[in-house]
């Protein structure tokens, strides 16, 4: 993908031209605009981040934004920076986070990575990573009524393939009603850095913010059309939304054309992406997608085998998923080497991720038919088989992930759901104490060793384990929930 940067630069130098301020007549605003580029990991600095988080953040003080920036933020600084930021917000405030530099996907949520994160494994990455799904949940508690996360971080990056075959770009997100987030590139995908001074997803970003009379759905759909046009479909952003009431960065005189102008193209571009009911968890794990699990799948979760709907209901899933570029690329990897092995469990991480669990569990069989030693094929289709209430054939999966990676943390986090689900609730606080041994952070295996403890009467441990894990992440009970485990 080539930016041409003169004609970025022309853009710009047009885009502030004439100056302007915004004093907003309703809520407060405030944002934390973050560029990070100084990582020592790093073959080299990247200049993009902090570049673009300049120029984003003049013009969000343009729109009557009380912004925050920081730049090349070490991890205390960045958790001082969001603690600042959740102090600002008030009751029916518009609160909005944008973040460039590097992000990882793990454990089915999607860390921002400060620049002196020491990561070399998975547990690295929770230890030292900021939760995007943790900000979210942060900023609705504190009464924000439009969150907005604008996530510049698809970067193919040092620290993943450090422990993992391939790069694995970011994951779906639970987020909280009244949020708004877009990625700078679609689900498990990443986009190679090629040293510009400024990314195309920002340049085309700054256009559309600061377009009078459009609502921010819009601003960003024409923004995702913007970066697939230009990169002749190399790069396409993900959009999800669950907006209750209308929010435009620069309100004006287009504002009432916008059930016209924003809903074509939010049907036509951003539903192949984003999740088709605002409330439905739809976050792609790393090793296992639990959050993907949502309030319509949780009578299958009580089934062992697929009922006649839940295959027709898979179905139109997979086929919905046709049109989305992560899949659309993978097919046709597939078709030209049915032999990769990953490109078939990356494709059922996408699957579960949405919901088609027994089309993921047709991707994990291939996967570990072409690779027998394939722990985390194996942990994934652990955790699959456990949502839809395979438990035996689970059980199976999760031991032989465990034999082939002893301590693997994600698979024992699998085994202590499968336990809970079964009704073991022994086995269950064994399985969740070894895998908080190895990481004592590890949201929901302090969560499933609550409900797990306050079962076995256990009480006050239990309302400790899951208090604990209610801060870390305020939508952990929601995800449970959904796994029909309470």
């Amino acid at each position: 993908m080539n930016i041409r940067l003169g004609l970025v630069v022309v853009l710009l130098a047009a885009l502030f031209a004439t100056p302007y301020s915004f004093a907003a007549d309703g809520p407060a605003r405030v944002a934390l605009v973050i560029g990070n580029g100084k990582y020592p990991d790093a073959d080299k600095p990247l200049k993009q981040p902090t570049n673009d988080a300049r120029l984003l953040a003049e013009e969000l003080k343009r729109a009557g934004f009380d912004v925050d920036l920081g730049e090349d933020l070490s991890g205390d600084a960045m958790r001082r920076a969001f603690d600042r930021l959740y102090q600002r917000v008030k009751p029916g405030s518009v609160a909005l986070v944008f973040f460039s530099g590097f992000g990882i996907q793990s454990g089915r949520q999607s860390y921002l990575v400060p620049v002196d994160a020491q990561i070399w494994t998975e547990p690295d990455v929770r230890r030292d990573g900021i939760a995007l799904e943790t900000v979210l949940g942060e900023l609705n508690s504190r009464g924000a009524s439009v969150k907005i996360a604008l996530i510049d971080a698809s970067r193919r990056n040092p620290f993943e393939r450090r422990f993992r075959s391939f790069s694995a770009g970011l994951a779906p997100i639970i987020a909280p009603g009244g949020s708004l987030v877009m990625y700078a590139a679609a689900l498990s995908s990443v986009v190679t850095d090629r040293g510009d001074e400024h990314s195309l997803f920002a340049s085309e970003l700054l256009k559309e913010v600061r377009a009078p009379g459009i609502s921010a759905e819009e601003a960003l759909n024409r923004t995702r059309l913007g970066v697939t046009r230009a990169s002749r479909g190399e790069q396409v952003p993900w959009i999800s939304s669950s907006l209750a009431e209308e929010f435009s960065f620069v309100p004006g005189a287009k504002a009432a054309d916008k059930p016209v102008e924003a809903k074509p193209a939010a049907a036509a571009v951003a539903a192949p992406q984003a999740a088709p009911e605002p409330e439905k968890p739809a976050e792609q794990p790393k090793p296992a997608p639990k959050a993907s699990a949502a309030p319509a799948q949780t009578a299958a979760d009580q089934r062992p085998t697929p009922a006649p709907g839940e295959r027709r209901d898979d179905d139109k899933l997979v086929l919905a998923l046709a049109s989305d570029p992560t899949v659309k690329s993978l097919n046709a990897r597939i078709a030209e080497r049915p032999s990769d092995g990953n490109s078939y469990y990356r494709r059922g991480q996408v699957y579960a991720s949405k919901g088609a669990y027994r089309s993921a569990i047709k991707d994990f069989d291939e996967a570990i038919r072409l690779n027998p030693k394939d722990v985390e094929a194996y942990n994934n289709r652990c955790w699959v088989r456990t949502v839809i209430g395979e438990l035996e054939p689970a059980l199976a999966d999760c031991n032989q992930a465990l034999q082939l990676r002893p301590n693997f943390v994600d698979a024992l986090d699998s085994r202590g759901l499968l336990h809970l689900k079964g009704g073991r609730d022994k086995a269950a606080i064994a399985d969740f104490d070894a895998a908080l041994k190895v990481n004592p952070r590890l949201t929901s295996s302090l969560y499933g060793r609550g409900l797990a403890r306050k079962r076995t009467g256990l009480t006050s441990e239990g309302d400790i384990d899951l208090t604990t894990a209610k801060n870390l992440d305020p939508n952990i009970g929601k995800e449970f929930a959904g796994y029909g485990v309470r």
